[in-house]
């Protein structure tokens, strides 16, 4: 219970800190949403400074960041620029794609590269041990956005079997034809993005069982004469998990990071998406309320995974 409230308040403070830094950094970034109407001729500098004034603007940058800190502890990331909805619903409509799809996508990068990494270890040097690594360097050096585009012209334009791009059929279908539909519509772009998260974490994983097949404690239980399984279930997993676990904890910031260009090329209606037409268009709100949410799950993740390596080793959690 102590360790979780350290957690908390650990996840609170970094909160802050990265809400001071973001709202730093958005604005003081050149141009504004409100420069094209600056530029525009029908827009009078009274109408802009009505605007600024609905949305707070008009005040110092101080008193902004205190207003926008206690809307946002009642979950009001206020109203978006560009749309004129509120960003909490904006974002709610997004997100659980997003999430879905780097949950799925990290489930299945986990479970991979584990069974390849093992298996390229165990078979060192031999074909099979070549052909893991080989796969291995090309996912590690293989652009996210370029095999997306490959996918495309292969498997939605020449082969016709997936659809380029969108979320849903032209025909709206219902009930579990409508998630069926879904899943067929973000097969290649989970797909890039197992591909694409393959790569690093089968060396990774590689490297360590080596390393264990290295160590006096390995030897004394092959000298016991134990089974390949026994040696597998009892001495490699259980030294594989904590590096790993906390190396996926650290990668979800990368898998939500990359699902804005994959989601912007399959034109996926996600929090990714979103981040990058507000992007453009300066609309300060959603790009703080997206910020914040990824910060906070990001920190969740985080947060779970050194739960889980304390729960595997309780000795971590002394000192």
């Amino acid at each position: 219970m102590q360790t979780l409230i350290k957690k908390l308040s650990y996840i609170i403070f970094m909160l802050l800190l990265i809400s001071i830094i973001s709202f730093l950094a958005i604005h003081a970034a050149p141009n504004s949403f409100f420069g094209a109407g600056e530029l525009n001729p029908n827009m009078t500098k009274e109408a802009i400074e009505k605007l600024k004034a609905v949305y707070g603007l008009d005040k110092p940058l101080f008193a902004q960041y205190i207003d926008w800190i206690k809307n946002l502890l009642t979950l009001n990331f206020g109203i978006s620029f560009v749309s004129g909805q509120d960003v909490s619903s904006e974002i709610l409509k997004r997100l659980p794609i997003t999430l879905w799809m780097n949950i799925i996508s990290l489930v299945v990068v986990f479970v991979l590269s584990l069974y390849l990494g093992i298996k390229a270890a165990l078979s060192f040097e031999k074909k099979s041990d070549y052909i893991i690594r080989q796969i291995s360097l090309v996912s590690f050096s293989m652009p996210s956005f370029y095999l997306a585009l490959l996918l495309i012209i292969v498997f939605s334009i020449k082969l016709e079997w997936f659809p380029i791009a969108g979320l849903h059929a032209i025909e709206p279908k219902e009930g579990f034809a409508n998630y069926i539909d879904m899943a067929w519509h973000v097969t290649l772009p989970i797909a890039v993005m197992i591909f694409t998260g393959l790569g690093s974490m089968i060396i990774y994983v590689r490297s360590l069982t080596l390393e264990i097949l290295k160590s006096d404690y390995y030897f004394f239980a092959l000298s016991r004469g134990l089974q390949e399984k026994e040696l597998l279930r009892y001495y490699i997993l259980p030294n594989l998990m904590p590096p790993i676990i906390t190396l996926l904890g650290l990668s979800l910031p990368g898998l939500i990071g990359g699902s804005v260009i994959l989601e912007s090329i399959f034109g996926i209606e996600g929090m990714g998406q979103l981040f990058y037409i507000s992007a453009l268009s300066r609309d300060y709100p959603i790009i703080m309320g997206i910020l914040m949410i990824t910060a906070l799950l990001t920190l969740l993740g985080n947060m779970i995974a050194d739960l889980i390596l304390v729960k595997l080793n309780p000795y971590m959690s002394r000192g």
